[in-house]
């Protein structure tokens, strides 16, 4: 009987999302574990894999369309099956339903997780680990250790993907891995068996066999379709004894483009290959000059224009991710709900680049001007602690926790990372975390968790040359500091003209909790910081 499957909730906050493309066509077979499709949250791109097997009847979302949560998004069944009904919405089966039918279906299987035969003496199980407080399911994107393998407690399993981000998973056990419960790029319910370890040699069969394969392993392991799949699987992640880590649908549009994946650089956390970088890749062939090289390995893809002819009118609609939709729909509300105003000084950066300087010849210390800025602004908000505030209709919060969020350019739009109790962290703990941050905020590694919390933001555009702007205020923040970038030209100190480098800050406040003086007054505490950087060091 056809399933239908529906738009998935991908994050916490998610209401809609857009299908951003459709990796499976109508009339596609369409196995358990497969990447439907990529879906666009708030958030992130994610893959939706199938949880059913058949064929895809019908896709009810096209590409770039946008849909809310736990709409029609496709349905999948027998070749051939009417599903009149349910494109009608008068029979839909309920997700119960459709669960009794899978059952059903499935019922020479064992549907429970027990095992039938008592476990062998110092053997353990290790199931699907609930990373994530929404988490219903995990997906094994690559396990590290292999059947037969070592394991010692604290050594990384394998890399699990949740519905927020991807994790390393460490074995909290010591002993040899017997078995692998779930195979690279398939899904199962949190609490699954994902593995057992134990001593080696140990026959853990009785207890397998007492398992239900959701995601079919071992049982199918005579399956010639199976073992051709697994071979391929292994030349795909291994050269030369060397792992390399790929994302399940990168290795798929490799496989299909016929990439070899050991000459791709991969961007993602950890050097993993990811969507982009096979799509990006352009193969070096050795036959060509070394000037069409440059020029062909130089540009990617994606940023080829098409050749406009001189007086031609000519335009492009790029429709809106959802991550676009969400930065307009809460800077419109901030701009039309808080009376903006900006407060604008210019600081002297001779000293901050003097002590900058001698930070870093420590070693392995590595502080921006930024980092700078950012410690100057947490120890200014707890001397001045109405800037750190947020507006309600009954009250203002005065906030005595100093939460930075770190304005970050992305691909598709901006996120704010948050530092946690920024006032009490050092100068290379802020530098370390927010490279960290803004490097897995890239990569959409971020879990929605290091986004929230913020009651201070910085926006800085300095490293672009831009040496003075305003922000918008990102709300429930009653202020944002806007950096600019540090300029060399001529001051005026101790009634002489001398060459020396300032640097401009912005500071958009909400009039509703803010009062301009009090904005003044925070500016005047910051610059003194920021002036006499050993004042942060007290």
């Amino acid at each position: 009987m056809a399933v239908v499957v529906t738009m998935p909730r991908l994050s916490d906050t998610m209401t809609e999302g857009v299908v951003a493309s459709w990796l499976k066509k109508v009339g596609d077979s369409v196995s358990e574990g497969d990447i439907l499709a990529e879906i666009e949250t708030d958030k992130a791109t994610m893959e939706f894999e199938s949880f059913h097997s058949g064929k895809l009847l019908h896709i009810g979302i096209q590409a770039g369309e946008s849909a809310p949560v736990d709409s029609l998004l496709a349905i999948i069944g027998k070749e051939g099956e009417d599903i009149s009904a349910l494109l009608n919405g008068s029979s839909a089966p309920s997700s119960a339903e459709v669960k009794a039918i899978v059952i059903e279906e499935d019922a020479p299987v064992a549907v429970t997780n027990e095992p039938s035969a008592e476990l062998p003496v110092g053997v353990q199980i290790v199931t699907m680990p609930r990373l994530s407080d929404t988490m219903t399911e995990g997906t094994v994107a690559t396990w590290i250790k292999k059947v037969g393998d070592s394991v010692k407690e604290g050594d990384i399993l394998a890399e699990i993907e949740t519905d927020k981000a991807t994790m390393e998973f460490e074995s909290f056990n010591s002993g040899t891995l017997l078995y692998i419960g779930i195979e690279e790029g398939k899904s199962a319910p949190v609490d699954s068996v994902l593995a057992i370890l134990g001593p080696a040699g140990t026959d853990v069969s009785a207890f397998v066999n007492g398992v239900k394969p959701s995601v079919a392993p071992a049982k199918a392991a005579n399956s010639p379709e199976v073992k051709t799949e697994a071979k391929e699987s292994a030349a795909e992640v291994t050269t030369t004894g060397d792992r390399i880590f790929v994302s399940p649908l990168a290795k798929k549009i490799a496989k299909d483009k016929g990439v070899d994946l050991s000459k791709v650089k991969g961007s993602g956390e950890n050097g993993r290959i990811v969507k982009s970088d096979i799509e990006n890749f352009v193969p070096q062939t050795s036959t060509a000059s070394a000037s069409v090289k440059s020029v062909t390995t130089a540009a990617p893809v994606a940023e080829v224009k098409p050749f406009i002819p001189a007086g031609q009118v000519a335009t492009e609609e790029i429709k809106n991710s959802q991550m676009r939709k969400i930065i307009a729909k809460r800077l419109s509300e901030s701009l039309f709900t808080a009376p903006h105003y900006n407060l604008v000084i210019e600081v002297s950066m001779d000293e901050a680049m003097k002590s900058r300087a001698i930070i870093n010849s420590v070693p392995d210390t590595k502080v921006s001007f930024n980092d700078m800025v950012i410690k100057a602004s947490a120890l200014a908000l707890k001397k001045h602690p109405k800037i750190n505030s947020q507006w309600s209709a009954e009250s203002i919060i005065i906030n005595y926790h100093v939460n930075i969020g770190v304005a970050v350019a992305v691909e598709d739009g901006l996120v704010v990372p948050v530092l946690p109790f920024t006032d009490g962290m050092s100068l290379s703990q802020i530098g370390t975390s927010v490279r960290d941050l803004a490097g897995r905020a890239k990569n959409k590694k971020l879990l929605p968790s290091e986004m929230e919390g913020s009651t201070f933001t910085i926006s800085n555009l300095g490293m672009f040359g831009i040496t003075e702007f305003n922000s918008i205020i990102n709300q429930p923040n009653s202020a944002i500091l806007s950096v600019g970038a540090i300029v060399e030209k001529p001051v005026v100190k101790n009634g002489q003209i001398v060459v020396g480098n300032t640097m401009m800050l912005s500071l958009a406040c909400d009039h509703r909790t803010i009062d301009g003086a009090t904005g003044a007054q925070f500016l005047q505490t910051l610059r003194q910081y920021i002036e006499n950087p050993v004042t942060m060091l007290a």
